[in-house]
């Protein structure tokens, strides 16, 4: 038997509970891991209370990331023992997650804990932290370097920003950090930001499809009228990369940034992120995270706190990063 947090379907609606359950429920794969810790994410908050129809099948257990140790293999490349991390691959939508003592997985979605980095640390990560080492590791792809200027990233104090920030000050970068919360200021500068933006400077956007400028690049986890808004302020042949929709999908920009001023735009997947790019940036993660600025953003969590805080990511009100203690 496993503790595991259950979302089940009931005549009122959707109920999550820590509850035990047998292992022989696990779902179908070729390797076992103890999950030793697991986070939150948005798309965790959407399993957790049915939004966005990421779950198809109930009973169901959430958690979209998880590190642990791996248990039993019949995959040839892992064994009794090694630490992994999984991200990504639907699984915690479409299959059992993170959010239970043990996980079966295929092998094909498994990486490696680099040196230097914990299973804890892993999950402080998570896939916030690898999607924005991804979109980093895209922009500098395409010429972004520190000494270009300032590259801000919007949504600062979400899990995708909170990483983001600290990652590109950890760099070398000059960091603008938006965010629409006057008290995550000092929570922002501890990363690294260096200026931060007010959400209202950027949240409506302009009759003027070109203005100053400003940014370098930019990992943007907004979307909508804000990232409209920053692509007519990025400098000659900059670059977005963007990452997110918490301020909608709709993108009402027009096409002069990329006509004149050669601007690019780069969508960042790490769901089904191919295995070369996911092991370089864990590399890369495990060589750059600042580890002692990372620990204000970790907020501890077990599983019987996830349904509050399924719902508190949801409405906006969770900062930095959740680690689930398994």
């Amino acid at each position: 038997m496993m503790k595991a947090l259950l979302v089940q379907q009931r005549d009122a609606g959707l109920d999550a509970a820590v509850t035990d359950v047998a292992d022989d429920r696990l779902p179908d794969g070729d390797v076992t891991v103890a999950v030793r810790h697991s986070t939150l994410n948005y798309k965790d908050g959407l399993c957790l209370t049915g939004g966005g129809g990421l779950v198809r099948t109930y009973p169901h257990v959430p958690g979209i990331d998880f590190s642990g140790v791996v248990e039993e293999s019949s995959d040839p490349r892992w064994k009794p023992g090694d630490p992994v991390i999984l991200t990504g691959w639907r699984v915690g939508e479409t299959r059992w997650g993170g959010y239970a003592e043990r996980a079966r997985v295929k092998g094909d979605w498994l990486v490696r804990v680099p040196e230097g980095l914990s299973m804890r640390q892993a999950m402080a990560v998570g896939t916030a932290g690898l999607t924005s080492m991804l979109a980093i590791l895209a922009l500098e792809a395409h010429g972004l370097a520190p000494d270009h200027g300032e590259v801000l990233v919007t949504g600062g104090s979400g899990g995708v920003g909170s990483v983001a920030v600290m990652l590109l000050a950890a760099a070398g970068y000059r960091v603008a950090a938006v965010t629409g919360r006057p008290e995550n200021e000092d929570y922002l500068r501890s990363l690294g930001a260096e200026r931060i933006v007010p959400r209202d400077a950027l949240a409506q956007t302009t009759s003027r499809p070109l203005e100053s400028e400003t940014w370098a690049g930019c990992v943007d986890a907004v979307g909508g009228a804000m990232l409209a808004r920053v692509l007519g302020q990025m400098k000659y042949r900059a670059s977005v990369a963007a990452v997110g929709l918490a301020g909608g999908s709709q993108l009402p920009a027009t096409v002069i940034p990329f006509l004149l001023r050669g601007v690019n735009l780069l969508g960042i997947d790490s769901v089904m992120a191919p295995m070369p790019e996911r092991e370089a940036a864990w590399a890369r993660i495990a060589r750059d995270l600042p580890k002692d600025r990372m620990e204000p953003m970790i907020a501890p969590a077990r599983l019987e706190d996830l349904p509050d805080l399924g719902r508190a990511i949801l409405d906006g009100r969770v900062r930095g990063r959740v680690v689930v203690d398994l």
